[in-house]
């Protein structure tokens, strides 16, 4: 799965090119973070996207951001942990703690995607190569009042320790922008 590949459908053209464009203009480093290459421990990739009434946010991260290690667990307390990990990233109450759109847009969550092969390995497929292993994620959102977002509290340097940097694309309906935040910050601009 690339990182263009969370958006599907739910996006129009325009903003999926939005997105790829965003990522042409950072040079190599955008065609690697595009691509799904680059794998850096302590950094995480978000894109968010606004639509219409939709808004959608896709998280990519290595495992170890979130567990400390990035292959199958071994023993019970890592099979513990990477359960944890799923079911948070997965809950319906997931998103207050990991991050909040203005509560006036009224959005409420339509969709939770999470993908992590080397914690659940499906039957037939080939086992994740490599020692680094990624989970991505991907949730949308129906908005009420789309107008009303502005921007979205990203709270995931206080659920996981082990992320450093969150590299975030955004595209909507006033264009597209790419910032980076490192603690404290924690505020995504969704308009300019």
């Amino acid at each position: 799965m690339t990182r263009h590949d969370i958006f599907r459908p739910t996006l129009t053209l325009a903003l999926a090119l939005a997105l790829v464009g965003v990522s042409a203009c950072l040079g190599a480093a955008g065609a690697a973070w595009a691509s799904g290459k680059a794998h850096e421990h302590g950094a995480m990739k978000l894109d968010v996207a606004v639509d219409g009434n939709t808004l959608v946010i896709a998280l990519e991260t290595p495992l170890d951001n979130l567990l400390g290690f990035e292959r199958a667990p071994r023993n019970d307390a890592e099979r513990k942990a990477a359960a944890d990990v799923l079911a948070r990233l997965r809950g319906p109450d997931m998103a207050a703690p990991l991050w909040s759109a203005d509560a006036a847009a009224q959005c409420s969550l339509s969709l939770a995607e999470v993908k992590a092969p080397v914690l659940e390995p499906v039957a037939g497929s080939p086992a994740p190569k490599g020692g680094h292993a990624d989970l991505d994620a991907r949730y949308e959102y129906r908005c009420a009042q789309p107008a009303a977002l502005r921007q979205l509290d990203v709270a995931l340097f206080d659920a996981y320790r082990r992320i450093k940097r969150i590299d975030v694309q955004v595209a909507g309906p006033q264009g597209q922008a790419k910032l980076t935040l490192r603690r404290p910050a924690r505020s995504v601009p969704l308009v300019r």
